[in-house]
């Protein structure tokens, strides 16, 4: 095929590249899923991100087989649809029923909606040149909103001034990987291919800066856990609105009332503990702390 032509060295050398720079980054949510399978609970995960990433990767192919001689942008694509496929598949095999349901009903609506529509209308009314540029301004379109999508983790960061869900290295990937492909676009004369990893570049240049900028600050909320001087210890008894304030001035003065306050304590606190074990289920209790513990991963799109 043209593709491999001699006389397009670097054509093929940037296709590779930006294969195995994609591959990379279609891999980086394997932690998360491998931590899904061992728990057998989504955790509260989103399977949004996934299937937009196979709806977009469908796209791009489909673009990649009526073109022509972009081999190398069919191969990353599949393997694309591969992957999110079977991240799709362990997050329906593990949610709740009503995040199932929800997965199923966004799967049908983008793939077997929204994607048979414009297969059908660039498939048989149109032909040639026009079908693949009708198709190749739609793939950008969904390219730039599947870029554009990381902007509420920018503005995240900007706002907690934590870079906790915006590993460095991702971005890196994420950069390298809009490099590779917008070289591979603009070599192939493709402006469709090359347009929406300009913004992809642009917006990893924006992650790292950031990272830069705020990877020794620590975050407001860490700041705001510290322990005041002068405490009140308040026990609330069972659900009524009785509060006993116990002044720790008043326990340092008195030492026979203080024996006895740290008596009042230990009698009332297992009360209140044994009621709210009552209310919540001991599988339940376990797993909201189980949940606490556990941060979102990071979910990762690749748009070309």
């Amino acid at each position: 095929m043209a593709i491999f032509d001699l006389h397009h060295p670097w054509l093929f050398v940037f296709g590779v590249l930006g294969n195995i720079i994609s591959i990379l980054v279609f891999l980086a949510p394997v932690p998360a899923f491998r931590r899904i399978c061992k728990e057998k609970s989504t955790m509260g995960f989103q399977s949004v991100p996934y299937v937009v990433a196979l709806f977009s990767s469908m796209l791009w192919m489909y673009y990649a087989f009526i073109k022509k001689n972009a081999i190398l942008l069919v191969s990353i694509n599949s393997f694309g649809c591969v992957v999110e496929t079977i991240y799709i598949s362990i997050f329906i095999l593990y949610a709740s029923k009503e995040a199932r349901r929800q997965t199923v009903k966004l799967l049908v609506s983008l793939i077997g909606g929204l994607y048979s529509l414009i297969f059908l209308v660039t498939l048989f009314p149109l032909n040639g040149a026009s079908r693949v540029q009708v198709a190749g301004w739609i793939c950008v379109t969904v390219a730039v909103a599947v870029f554009a999508a990381p902007l509420s983790i920018v503005f995240q960061v900007v706002r907690t001034k934590s870079v906790e869900f915006m590993p460095f290295t991702l971005s890196f990937f994420l950069t390298l990987s809009a490099i590779m492909w917008f070289a591979y676009g603009l070599l192939l004369k493709d402006l469709c291919i090359a347009l929406p990893n300009v913004l992809g570049f642009f917006l990893g240049m924006i992650q790292m800066s950031l990272y830069g900028m705020y990877r020794f600050v620590k975050p407001a909320a860490e700041l705001e856990k510290k322990v005041p001087e002068h405490v009140i210890n308040m026990v609330t008894v069972g659900n009524s609105e009785q509060i006993h304030p116990l002044n720790s001035e008043d326990m340092i003065k008195k030492p026979h009332d203080q024996e006895q306050n740290r008596e009042s304590i230990a009698s009332l606190v297992p009360m209140a503990n044994d009621q709210e074990n009552e209310e919540l289920p001991g599988g339940d209790l376990a797993q909201v702390n189980n949940f606490q513990s556990l941060q979102t991963p990071v979910l990762v799109v690749c748009a070309a």
